[in-house]
């Protein structure tokens, strides 16, 4: 079973990532503001990280930052209202390995997340082939 964590201060979209991540047969982690979302991404291990951008306490591009500083491979899939060009190359140059806008489709949001389990699935076959 995949266990993914979700920062996002919306408990609506919560609740409807967790259903659908939960048909996936995901476990679900959540944070509503940055500095709690930070401190289990650092804490736990995951097979994925939805961060939303605007978030109380610290903003998701500091988190992303800060994961990938302590050298934190976990995927990061942002899932943002900030739909600007220069926000979606930030987001991604940052390290996230995935960026979406909102309002976003579920179907889509399931597909990039199946794609990102199966890009990790091949990496670490990868690995342990080699």
């Amino acid at each position: 079973m995949k266990k993914v964590l979700i920062v996002e201060d919306d408990k609506d979209i919560v609740a409807l990532l967790d259903i659908h991540l939960k048909d996936l047969e995901c476990t679900t982690d959540k944070a509503y503001n940055g500095r709690d979302g930070l401190n289990l991404a650092l804490a736990n291990t995951y097979d994925l990280i939805i961060l939303d951008i605007m978030l109380p306490n610290m903003d998701g591009m500091e988190i992303c930052r800060r994961i990938r500083a302590k050298e934190v491979k976990t995927p990061i899939l942002m899932l943002t209202a900030k739909s600007e060009e220069i926000d979606k190359i930030l987001g991604l140059e940052m390290g996230a390995d995935d960026y979406m806008t909102k309002p976003f489709s579920v179907r889509e949001f399931i597909a990039r997340v199946k794609a990102i389990f199966r890009r990790m699935e091949m990496f670490q076959t990868n690995i342990q082939t080699n």
